[in-house]
């Protein structure tokens, strides 16, 4: 797909993240952990958020959704069918817009996201997959030793 006039550019910061090696104490290689993290929603720490590029929506969990204060009442009802939980179609029970906030100031960033909100038994809170780590310009990679 071809781009039409100029790539927007990105300001830099300057600034590079780097990892030394008291970030690695308790880690065993190879290391294939998935990637867990905290953003936060509204003022709310989520905790237990799987970061996986293999999905192609952001998923927030029905219980989840009802801890967090919302109702059915507030989802945009949907038909897409969603597969992937024991390999079988899992009922989604709507989708609903959501700021999710990233980092910390300075190097902080807030995007709104459409959570497909599905019924599910799942050890994590929400996943938030491609299109999620897109939104806020990411991309997860292994770490090598």
């Amino acid at each position: 797909m071809p781009i039409i006039g100029q790539v927007p550019k990105r300001a830099k910061t300057g600034v590079a993240i780097t990892f030394d090696h008291f970030e690695l104490e308790g880690v065993k290689f190879p290391y294939d952990d998935p990637l867990v993290i905290t953003p936060i929603r509204g003022n709310s720490p989520v905790k237990r958020v799987l970061v996986d590029n293999g999905a192609s929506v952001d998923i927030l969990l029905y219980n989840t959704f009802i801890r967090m204060g919302y109702n059915d009442s507030q989802l945009t009802p949907t038909d897409m069918p969603i597969y992937g939980f024991p390999g079988v179609k899992s009922p989604i029970k709507g989708i609903i817009k959501l700021y999710l906030t990233m980092g910390q100031e300075p190097r902080q960033a807030t995007r709104m996201l459409n959570f497909v909100v599905v019924k599910a038994r799942v050890t994590y809170n929400a996943i938030m997959g491609r299109t999620g780590i897109h939104a806020f310009r990411q991309s997860p990679h292994p770490t090598i030793p």
